[in-house]
């Protein structure tokens, strides 16, 4: 082959190789929000002009959980030692609500002190090229991950046990990393059994599974509420977007409500202001 036929053939090589590679990340300014999404497919952070969070007051039945995870954040945003927060349980319960609430609530005291980067549970494998961006942008950062949960095939989690604590580098010091999910252990039970049930060795199988929750200093349960924990979160609600509606009236609804969903949480109750606000023509800001 001449010389003049073989250049055409490597600059198709070329570009052919170019277009497999990874994409490059894109430079990040960490000043631009307080709050961003990263966005796995470009390597890049998404900008969140408006955070939907609610006030850390309206956050009700959590109050030791509320107090546990804004210490650990409020000395993370000081430069202090922090540990990595699994936050854990019942549905509905507030679990992102507190993270968001939380970070708000530091902001405020500290204006720009953290930056809040959110990445969702599927972009994990890139989670080494975020904290690459993370670790030299200048800023603090809670990164957090919503509904993290790893089924029987996935294995993604060890990747974050990697990440989290046991890698060469581990976590860059400007970073701490918030999780909420259902499930205490991040994985289903069932496959916990069948690990017990098929491993050749038992113990050992579990215990590689179940040590990824580990790497999380801080675990903070949320279980379902009461009835009168139930009632203080709509009566907060209430007060604080002026919905004009009688206690009795607003309770006889709430129980309505929680019945016809079968279940009693903030997530619920959050609900139904909505629809009372609706009715009232009340805007929720």
């Amino acid at each position: 082959m001449s010389s003049s036929e073989l250049l055409p053939l490597l600059t198709r090589i070329a570009d052919a190789l170019d277009r497999l590679a990874p994409p490059t990340p894109k430079a990040v300014d960490l000043t631009a929000a307080d709050a961003f999404v990263w966005r796995a497919t470009d390597l890049h952070l998404i900008p969140v002009r408006r955070v939907n969070a609610v006030d850390l007051a309206l956050l009700r039945g959590i109050d030791r959980q509320r107090d546990t995870l804004l210490a650990n954040t409020e000395r993370f945003a000081r430069g202090l030692p922090a540990n990595n927060a699994l936050l854990w349980g019942a549905r509905g319960m507030g679990k992102s609500s507190l993270v968001k609430a939380v970070h708000a609530a530091v902001n405020r005291a500290r204006p720009g002190a953290l930056a809040l980067v959110e990445i969702h549970r599927e972009d994990i494998p890139t989670l080494p090229r975020l904290l690459d961006l993370l670790q030299g942008a200048g800023r603090r950062c809670v990164l957090f991950c919503d509904d993290l949960s790893f089924g029987s095939d996935d294995g993604h989690y060890k990747s974050l046990k990697a990440v989290l604590e046991g890698g060469v580098e581990g976590r860059p010091d400007n970073v701490v990393f918030y999780a909420t999910s259902n499930r205490r252990h991040l994985m289903p039970r069932d496959m916990i059994d069948n690990e017990r049930s098929t491993a050749i060795n038992p113990s050992e199988a579990v215990e590689e599974k179940v040590s990824l929750s580990d790497r999380f200093g801080l675990w903070l349960g949320f279980h379902s509420c009461d009835q009168d924990t139930y009632f203080a979160m709509l009566e907060g609600y209430a007060a604080a977007y002026g919905l004009d509606i009688p206690p009795d009236q607003l309770r006889a609804e709430a129980v309505e409500w929680s019945v016809t969903r079968g279940n009693r949480s903030g997530r619920v109750a959050w609900q139904l202001v909505q629809d009372l606000a609706g009715r009232l023509g009340k805007p929720i800001a």
